[in-house]
């Protein structure tokens, strides 16, 4: 096997299916009758995707945002300059500002979810047990749905799924988060006839100790939350990411954490994971330190002669293996392309086609004791980790989305993994409900 030489930046989000979507969205300005989205979660994602709808809103309007801090949501209009918002505490409000041209905020996502005067929901919250009300809600009241949020699509995507199915709704992650970046050069390199074997992250720093504490500074530099960058650095984030690409592949995980391997060059994967794995299904997992430093990749199979013979005049190696790869990711600036996608073609960036194949398990990120309650993604307590989901169903291994405020019943050493049977669930939770019917619905073979 020899390496295959990489292509830069062919995504199916290309050229030509960028004029597809401005074309569709020009169209719909003409009409009167733009996009009108609503997007809950005024963080460092939502604030991106409000300012790009915002300063580019030909053919759609964001024209709410619910957040629980009512002034993040107010910012994130500020930042691209309007003039005037308006706080409502009702639907019938929400309307009115709606069919008046004025901005709205609110603290209350309910408003947005059942307000007849938006089409489309974007949850930007990072959180699961609360991201999951909104999704549902919105899903109830027939509004498609666009993901900023892995970490619910890792947890409970597939059942979120069924009922988007069922109410006739899209259901998808964003274009610009990786998991979407890598399924859109999965289906590129699909669409011109290799057989897509590996869909890859590219990571710079993987260290299971970091905690708020040690991203703080970071984290304040960047305007972002130290929870959510120390699940970026403990390697939480990024399990999530490719446990939602497994399952909207059926690409499996070669072993718990994944293998990745660091190397100097993305050009050097086709060499770094085991040939047998790779073509018995196919793998998720990530290379540590290569160039280029922030972006995605696919490997694409082909062992046919003439089509090796092309590949070898332009330059991208003997195959049969060869490397395509995005090198960067703009998430939440693309995540515009998804809206129209929706709106316009009913097709999802990355939903699962099924149920979990692969599963992000909790793993004590030190010693802990019993009766202590983890603090969940992100945190001082644990952190997440990617196995196949079969084996975590045979383990009855706990899910890392579910681990926020679950009490521990033993003591346990740091880097076990985390059972059902070492805690107690919180009482109540809507996600421990979800996930019964999940598990039901779409049984994973212990």
């Amino acid at each position: 096997m020899r390496r295959g030489r990489t292509i830069n930046n062919k995504p199916i989000i290309t050229i030509k299916t960028m004029l597809i979507l401005d074309t569709y969205l020009a169209q719909r300005e003409r009409d009167g009758k733009p996009i009108r989205v609503g997007l809950v979660g005024a963080g460092f994602a939502g604030r991106g995707f409000a300012l790009q709808l915002l300063t580019r809103p030909v053919g759609m309007r964001l024209v709410a945002i619910a957040n629980r801090t009512l002034s993040f949501a107010e910012q994130a209009y500020r930042d691209a300059g309007a003039p005037r918002v308006e706080e409502v505490k009702s639907v019938a409000e929400l309307s009115a500002t709606i069919r008046n041209g004025v901005p709205a905020i609110t603290a209350d996502p309910t408003l947005l979810t059942d307000s007849d005067h938006i089409d489309v929901i974007v949850e930007a919250t990072g959180e699961v047990e609360f991201g999951a009300g909104v999704i549902l809600r919105a899903i109830e009241h027939k509004k498609d749905v666009i993901l900023l949020n892995a970490e619910l699509d890792g947890t409970l995507g597939p059942i979120l799924k069924a009922y988007a199915d069922r109410a006739g709704v899209v259901y998808t992650q964003a274009d610009g988060d990786q998991p979407a970046v890598m399924m859109n050069l999965h289906r590129y390199v699909q669409s011109i006839g290799f057989k897509p074997v590996m869909a890859g992250n590219i990571k710079s720093l993987l260290d299971h100790r970091r905690t708020p504490e040690t991203q703080k500074k970071w984290a304040d530099e960047h305007f972002q939350r130290p929870k959510m960058v120390t699940s970026f650095a403990d390697g939480t984030k990024i399990s999530f990411e490719n446990a939602t690409v497994a399952n909207a592949t059926g690409f499996r995980v070669g072993k718990r954490g994944m293998y990745g391997p660091r190397c100097a060059s993305v050009n050097d994967t086709p060499k770094l994971f085991p040939m047998e794995q790779l073509m018995n299904g196919g793998l998720v997992d990530y290379i540590l330190g290569a160039e280029p430093s922030f972006g995605v990749f696919v490997l694409g199979h082909s062992d046919h002669p003439i089509k090796q013979r092309y590949m070898q005049v332009y330059k991208m190696g003997d195959g049969p293996l060869y490397t395509f790869y995005t090198p960067y990711h703009l998430s939440p600036l693309e995540t515009p392309l998804t809206v129209a996608r929706v709106a316009g073609f009913r097709d999802a960036a990355l939903a699962p086609k099924g149920g979990l194949v692969c599963e992000v398990i909790t793993i004590a990120k030190r010693d802990l004791k019993k009766g202590e309650a983890l603090d969940g993604i992100g945190g001082f307590t644990c952190y997440g980790t990617m196995e196949n989901a079969d084996v975590a169903a045979r383990e009855r291994l706990l899910p890392m989305g579910l681990s926020e405020g679950c009490v521990l019943q033993r003591d346990l050493p740091m880097d076990a993994a985390l059972t059902y049977d070492d805690v107690i669930l919180p009482a109540g939770r809507l996600a421990d409900k979800l996930r019964a019917e999940q598990d039901k619905l779409f049984p994973r073979t212990p």
